[in-house]
């Protein structure tokens, strides 16, 4: 019987897909009507907070803590299922209502510190409330895969980005952006705008929960659950959140001459104010193959490693068909995005206030993230698999060291590369991440790479070398054209030939990961379990 792991990836995968590319036509609005500015790094650095829950929770440690726990009692007793639910959604609600007023009130005393003139402050007091919203439709979401149904809430992102998009739009139709003022209004109404998405996203989400899943407020049934929750919660907030928490520290660091004015305190300091920008613009390209491959995948497995803990036979094959689909995936795509991250940033950024230097400069902050788009993915893989067995203590050990090396590296790189630096640092981080839980989990027991995984991991990487060999000689005999619609055309061209090349190298080579990863399954597909093991 199929276990659904495909099909489940691919109803997320192409939901993301949707939601990764309204997020980038978000960011060509963005990069349009307020380039490479002082006005889009305050925005950056406002969205930082909201950004960083919305990735841990939204993708990762709170569903993670929480999916396990519920899932057992829907089987065992769906009464006080039900109750941990609403005692969920009420934790949230009073806990991260506390936190925002406090968040507030804190972010009020340093800007009157500052005498109120950082703008970055202010519109971070303005996007702090979307935190306990997106925490919410994490929990909701969770509610929903446990039942099998992942398209509500991988649709839920389309939300925050068309709201972001008609907002800007009209903050610009309204402003205009011809000064630097007038750039710091359409900044300010978008940080509004993110509110009005997260109230319409918990409405969604609880509208999809609608006749399909009990929500009862009874504290009493839900006390030893929501305790078990919160006590799993903490450790993978740092285990899973290590590429978010890295990416924190790098637009502390990066966001440092807008939130503090360094050239006002005459600080010799190797950013300027559109340094956090140009970060912000690269996590974007970056994000996407993570988004719509890495968390698809991770998410959809996540269910099936939990369910499977006990069956260890099951349980590795689960764990290591997730990481020869992502492998399969993430090699081309990072290996793509090296050779193709010029022409990505023109078709998607340039034009409006975003100029051909403004395109050199995103280009070489995402040459650092893209080195390593497998280990970010893989890192996803790794880390729920750590969780599914209940171990929630070692990666977080792994997560301290990392962000403590990130921390050391980002203050070192950022002199000689810039902000570039921080995204080498990332790079460097998330590799040794990943390096450690293999050899971890391998000397627990849970030995990932076998001898099938290595073949399939050499085959994609042969397949990987073989496209870029291709794409790089297509992009010389390919000249660049002068026209925007000319460059897209070129850039889609390169892309579609690359995909074409790996797809047909796996069909020739007889790799099943090519199904997979398109949702089918058939002889090739590894060995399901029983349905005494699902």
């Amino acid at each position: 019987m199929s276990d659904g792991l495909e099909r489940n990836a691919r109803t997320v995968m192409l939901l993301t897909i949707l939601s990764r590319v309204t997020g980038l036509a978000r960011e060509s609005v963005f990069s349009h009507m307020l380039g490479v500015s002082a006005a889009m790094s305050s925005f950056s650095f406002a969205f930082l907070v909201p950004n960083l829950f919305r990735r841990l929770f939204g993708e990762g440690a709170l569903s993670a803590a929480f999916l396990p726990v519920y899932q057992r009692l829907l089987k065992q007793h769906e009464p006080q299922a039900a109750a941990l639910a609403g005692a969920m959604f009420g934790a949230l609600a009073i806990g991260l209502g506390a936190v925002v007023v406090v968040g507030e009130a804190v972010l009020f005393l340093i800007s009157a510190v500052k005498g109120h003139e950082s703008v970055a402050i202010w519109l971070m007091m303005v996007t702090l409330p979307y935190t306990p919203l997106v925490c919410i439709v994490a929990i909701a979401g969770a509610m929903l895969h446990v039942r099998g149904r992942f398209a509500p809430t991988a649709a839920a992102p389309l939300i925050l980005n068309l709201c972001l998009i008609g907002g800007t739009t009209l903050a610009w139709w309204a402003f205009g952006n011809t000064d630097e003022e007038s750039r710091f209004r359409i900044a300010a109404a978008s940080s509004g705008v993110v509110i009005l998405a997260g109230i319409l996203q918990v409405a969604w989400s609880l509208l999809a929960l609608r006749g399909d899943a009990r929500i009862v407020f009874d504290l009493a049934q839900a006390t030893v659950p929501l305790k078990e929750v919160l006590h799993r919660a903490g450790p993978m907030i740092l285990g899973l959140g290590v590429l978010q928490l890295n990416t924190l520290i790098d637009g502390l660091i990066a966001g440092l001459p807008v939130w503090l004015d360094t050239a006002a305190y005459g600080i010799d300091y190797p950013l300027d104010d559109g340094s956090l920008a140009a970060l912000n613009y690269a996590q974007r390209l970056y994000n996407f193959p993570l988004g719509v491959f890495g968390i698809a995948v991770a998410t959809a497995i996540y269910p099936l490693l939990t369910s499977r803990a006990g069956d260890g036979a099951a349980f590795l094959d689960t764990a290591r068909r997730g990481v020869r689909l992502v492998l399969f995936i993430s090699i081309p795509a990072g290996i793509g995005l090296i050779l193709l991250r010029k022409p990505i940033t023109v078709a998607i950024l340039e034009g409006g206030l975003f100029d051909a230097t403004d395109t050199d400069r995103v280009a070489f902050v995402l040459l650092g993230y893209a080195t390593s788009i497998w280990a970010y993915m893989l890192g996803q893989i790794l880390t729920r698999t750590f969780y599914a067995r209940g171990e929630e203590k070692t990666p977080v050990r792994i997560g301290l060291a990392m962000v403590s090396l990130n921390l050391v590296l980002n203050l070192i790189l950022i002199w000689p590369l810039k902000e570039a630096g921080l995204a080498w640092s990332t790079a460097v981080c998330a590799t040794l991440q990943t390096i450690i839980m293999l050899v971890l989990l391998s000397r627990r027991g849970v030995p990932i790479f076998d001898r099938e995984v290595t073949r399939s991991a050499v085959v994609s990487l042969g397949g990987g070398l073989l496209m870029g060999v291709c794409i790089a000689l297509a992009a010389r005999w390919w000249p660049v054209p002068e026209s925007w619609i000319g460059g897209a055309g070129r850039l889609l061209g390169l892309t579609v030939l690359g995909g074409g090349l790996v797809l047909l190298w796996s069909w020739r080579i007889r790799q099943p990961e090519w199904r997979w990863a398109l949702g089918m399954q058939g002889a090739d597909s590894p060995k399901q379990p029983s349905k005494t093991q699902t």
